[in-house]
Order: structure tokens, then sequence, then C-alpha cells
């Protein structure tokens, strides 16, 4: 992997007694999808805000390509892009107009109609932005995030508001920005989303770091149980399956059964019991742990919209 292009040293933002930030640590790869998660008013939007230099810290060290956000801003800002939480147009702006005045800011922006292109937006070059749909909408606000060339890209919250299949749409579409050389920064709500796209996510809580790594060792770090999940004919009873070795535990709630464990043959184990027993079982599915059941365990908490 590429050396750090983005390094937060010792972050600190205080707002009267309320530390929203404090004492935070991290850096960010070059080329990487980095993704940051946390409860609301965990210090996610502050701690962006003040990499992106839109917010002075308070004490600690951010640095973007060896660039001070605040001290270096001209300079900064020619080398990152931003699609804010929250973004709007004027409803009868049309994209192409939009697209024109952004790249009016820049010595030396994007091809504008190559990027509308890319982005699925070519025949709306002369749709109003009112009359776009959302996920319309998002990717016009990514081909605005892009319109300078940036090394960097921060994507807040991006597929908030959106339906599964835009979602992952979405998806694909940062997974190109990444494949174009472009660093993404990404917070989201959406722990799904932070385990299939991000290469590294940061688990922020109280404005603290409390886990940074990749998905597939967060999850591994836990040692957390798979599951095993089906439903018993009515009337029908087992016993003994706590004692299989590879059991933890078992929950009942009427003729419904979820058996926790791990290991080697966890599943074959369970059904060859069930088998043995002469019982028919219905809807019978396994569920993974994922990184949703990492962030509940670190933060006790639920992520919500």
């Amino acid at each position: 992997m590429h050396d750090p292009i983005i390094q937060v040293e010792n972050l600190r933002k205080q707002y009267g007694k309320l530390v929203a930030v404090d004492d935070l640590s991290f850096h960010v790869r070059e080329g990487e999808i980095f993704g940051m998660v946390g409860p609301n008013g965990a210090g996610k939007t502050t701690t962006i805000e003040c990499i992106e230099g839109l917010r002075k810290a308070d004490s600690g060290t951010v640095l973007l390509h060896g660039l001070h956000p605040v001290v270096d801003r001209y300079e900064v800002v020619k080398q990152i892009g931003i699609q804010l939480q929250e973004a709007a147009l004027p409803s009868r702006i049309r994209v192409g107009e939009a697209m024109d005045l952004f790249a009016s800011m820049y010595e030396t922006p994007a091809n504008a109609d190559r990027l509308l292109e890319t982005l699925g937006l070519d025949e709306k070059k002369k749709a109003a932005f009112g009359k776009l749909s959302g996920g319309q909408k998002q990717r016009l606000f990514i081909a605005l995030s892009l319109i300078n060339q940036p090394r960097i890209v921060f994507f807040d919250e991006l597929t908030t508001g959106l339906d599964p299949q835009a979602r992952r749409a979405m998806w694909d579409l940062v997974r190109s920005i990444r494949e174009r050389g472009v660093t993404v920064f990404l917070t989201t709500h959406f722990m799904e989303e932070a385990e299939q796209l991000c290469d590294r996510v940061l688990i922020i809580d109280h404005g603290k770091l409390v886990a940074l790594d990749t998905p597939e060792a967060l999850i591994q770090s836990l040692g957390m149980e798979k599951r095993l999940i089906f439903t018993l004919p009515e009337g029908a009873v087992i016993e003994g399956l706590e004692a299989i070795p590879q059991v933890e535990r078992v929950e009942r709630s009427g003729n419904r059964l979820v058996v926790y464990g791990g290991g080697a043959r966890f599943t074959s184990a369970v059904i060859t019991r069930l088998e043995d027993e002469g019982l028919d079982f219905l809807d019978l599915r396994t569920q993974q742990p994922t990184l949703e059941d990492v962030f509940l365990t670190l933060t006790g908490s639920e992520i919500r919209e």
C-alpha cells in the first residue's frame, strides 16, 4: 500500500465543555477507500471538517499530502474534492451549467462532458437540477467534487436516502473513482456499505478512536460467533445441541432456534444432529459476523440516520 496522504496526530476540538474530538490520531494511505463510522455525536463531522480545513482544530496536526488544511488553504483546495451530506443547487440550473460554473473556479479542471459521461449523466446535461432523481443529484454532486481533478475526495453520507439499487450503483462509482487513482475518505451510517467498500475502517465514539483496521480484521479480532437459524416443525423438540463441541449457546423462541458457534464443521455438525434425531427443519440460514456486530460490541450504540 502507498504512503500516507492524510496524517492526523492528536487532533482535539472542544465546544465549551463538550469535547467533540479528543486526541485523535490516524492516517489515510494514498489510493485507499478509508471509512469512518460512529454513533451520532461521536465527532465524525467535526473530524472531517478539521481535515478539510472547514473548521480549525484547537490542537493537534493535520496534513494532506504534506499541506496544512488552513495555512496552505489555496494549495489544499486544488487537491481535494468534497461531497457534503446536505447539498443543493438552484432548482433551475442545468447540469451542464453547474459543471461549467464549478470548472471556472479552477485552473486545470477536468473535462466536464467526459465526467458526466462517466457518471451516466451525459443525457441530463440540459436537464434542470430540480428535475433530477435523488440518485442523479448524488451523481452530479460527485461530478462536481471531481471537477478539479482532486487527489483526495471526501464523501459524507453519500448514499443516505437512496434506494438499495441506487446505493449499490453508487458503490460501483466509488470503486471506479478509486481505480482512477483518487483516495476516497468516506463517512457512512451503513455498516454494510463500509464493509463492502472500505479498505480500512475507523470506528470513533465520544471523539476517541475505538478501532481501526480492515473490516475483515475487525470482525476476526472479536472472535465473534457464527449463527445458524432454523425452525422446527410444530411440537418438535431437540435437546443436547449445547453438547456439540462447535456450539457455544442456543437461543429458543417457540419453534425458532438460533445456534451460536464456530470452528470447523459448525454448520454440518448441527445439521447432522438434527438428521440423526429424524427432525425436519425449515428456513435454514446461516449468518456470518458482520461489521455491524463489531460496531455494536465496541460502541454499544446503534447507527441511526
